[in-house]
């Protein structure tokens, strides 16, 4: 049988089966959802709340534009490097073990973070905080649907879940801009402590114990292949300007990476247990969520990390000021992020990414109006478009089709597969602002990378077309 054909029954027996999971208290099970989002929230809060406090930040450790860059890549890139090995840790090792260790590490990288007395320093933490949030996003999704094995009930759990993702997406240049400007930088890291510290001793009470299945093994082979591939790849577009496209440094990276992704892909397909099966990118509703996160959350965080140096730096803004600025993104990104999935519901998975993945296309081909001294409502609707495409396309809609497309025990590494090709898709698009802006200057190279960008979400909406032909598959 094929994985469409066995979910059903999977589903059925994980319900059934008290081994796999507690029966959790319709009570209990709302409070340990809310401390599982409280948990995520923050992880995600440190996506986007970086970048508004990213100028302030360069100038009191005295950062240049590509430790600038590093502070924001160093997160994603770590966190995209593992999310693999980690979600399918925590279906081998036990996901409950797993999620406690990686929010305490969350907790203790964002002290570091707050304590960093250099750029170098700051991008250490910032990938140490990478490596526990990559353990546990994909690991709280799983945990979201072992607290509700009834399908139903999961997916409306799901849901919560991916709305409050985009909550926290949308909260972070705000909440950074208003932290920023009273408390200075490191205020976005010490507001982890007490947040994490609360969700993790709640949810170690409240979280119900779980035996994870047998046979399973972790695939360190791929895992090192692939990190050395992403990691070259990214070091090569990042320092390729500042150390000569030529040099012996940059000409090896993209050589290691090159050859590194090459043998990943061999590795996985050979391997019995790959940290990437194969019968996850046979599921096309994974595959379009892979797809249409990486080219969504590649716009937007180029569009982050630009803007944001724009505005305090052509238009002098304050964080503040710049937080606000933003809002006319991210309020578009929490208002969709919970309609989103009652539009779905209502007008079809496939409809609603697609149109998602158009509004991110027309809203990034927008900002190509931004210019010197531009008047902020030229570009203002622009900004909400963006935020209204990135939750259809690239958030709670593609990630819960995705989730209810496989058997309850490969979640958390289709959680982990498509939170990778997200977390990718937001590091190359920072590198590559970063390279199109010493190419160009800064309004050249924001020009070059939003039209790239835009172009990226027109494939994404073709690539959720082809995936997805037919209602059945769309729904499946």
């Amino acid at each position: 049988m094929g994985i469409h054909d066995t979910r059903a029954a999977d589903m059925t027996r994980v319900s059934e089966a008290p081994e796999r999971a507690e029966r959790v208290g319709s009570g209990r099970a709302a409070g340990t959802l809310a401390l599982l989002c409280l948990s995520m929230f923050i992880v995600y809060l440190d996506t986007t709340i970086v970048p508004v406090v990213l100028p302030t930040a360069r100038a009191a450790l005295h950062a240049d534009v590509t430790g600038s860059q590093w502070i924001l890549d160093s997160y994603v890139l770590a966190f995209a490097c593992l999310l693999l090995t980690a979600g399918s840790l925590g279906d081998i090792v036990g996901r409950k073990r797993v999620f406690l260790i990686g929010m305490v590490g969350f907790v203790a990288a964002s002290v570091g973070c707050a304590l960093a007395s250099s750029a170098g320093e700051l991008i250490v933490f910032r990938a140490a905080q990478g490596v526990f949030a990559a353990v546990v996003v994909p690991v709280n999704l799983a945990l979201t649907g072992d607290i509700y094995p009834e399908p139903k009930a999961r997916a409306r759990a799901i849901s919560v879940w991916g709305g409050v993702g985009g909550l926290a997406f949308a909260a972070g240049p705000v909440v950074g801009g208003l932290l920023v400007g009273p408390f200075g930088w490191s205020s976005i890291f010490w507001l982890n402590v007490p947040l994490g510290l609360a969700a993790t001793v709640g949810l170690a009470r409240l979280l119900p114990a779980t035996r994870p299945p047998q046979g399973r093994r972790l695939d360190p082979v791929g895992q090192a292949l692939f990190v050395l591939g992403a990691a070259g790849l990214t070091y090569g577009l990042i320092e390729g300007n500042a150390q000569g496209w030529s040099s012996v440094a940059i000409v090896t990276a993209f050589v290691v990476a090159a050859v590194a992704l090459t043998g990943f892909g061999l590795w996985e397909r050979r391997t019995a247990h790959p940290m990437l099966p194969a019968a996850v990118l046979r599921v096309p509703a994974v595959v379009a969520a892979c797809v249409v996160n990486f080219l969504g959350l590649f716009g937007m965080f180029a569009a982050l990390f630009l803007l944001t140096f724009y505005f305090q730096q052509e238009e002098h803004l304050p964080p503040i000021a710049t937080g606000m600025r933003f809002l006319a993104l991210t309020a578009a990104i929490a208002v969709s992020a919970l309609g989103s999935p009652p539009l779905a519901a209502r007008i079809g998975t496939r409809t609603t990414m697609i149109a998602g993945a158009v509004s991110v296309a027309i809203g990034l081909a927008g900002l190509v109006l931004v210019g010197q001294h531009t008047s902020f409502a030229t570009y203002a609707w622009a900004l909400v478009l963006l935020g209204l495409g990135i939750s259809p396309s690239a958030g709670v809609v593609a990630v819960s089709a995705a989730l209810v497309a496989v058997p309850p025990e490969l979640t958390g590494t289709t959680s982990g597969t498509v939170n990778t090709f997200r977390q990718i898709g937001a590091a190359l698009g920072v590198a590559l602002a970063g390279l199109f802006v010493a190419v160009d200057g800064l309004i050249g190279g924001m020009h070059i990378t939003f039209a790239v960008a835009s172009t990226g979400a027109v494939l994404g909406a073709v690539a959720v077309f082809v995936a997805l032909r037919s209602p059945a598959r769309a729904a499946s």
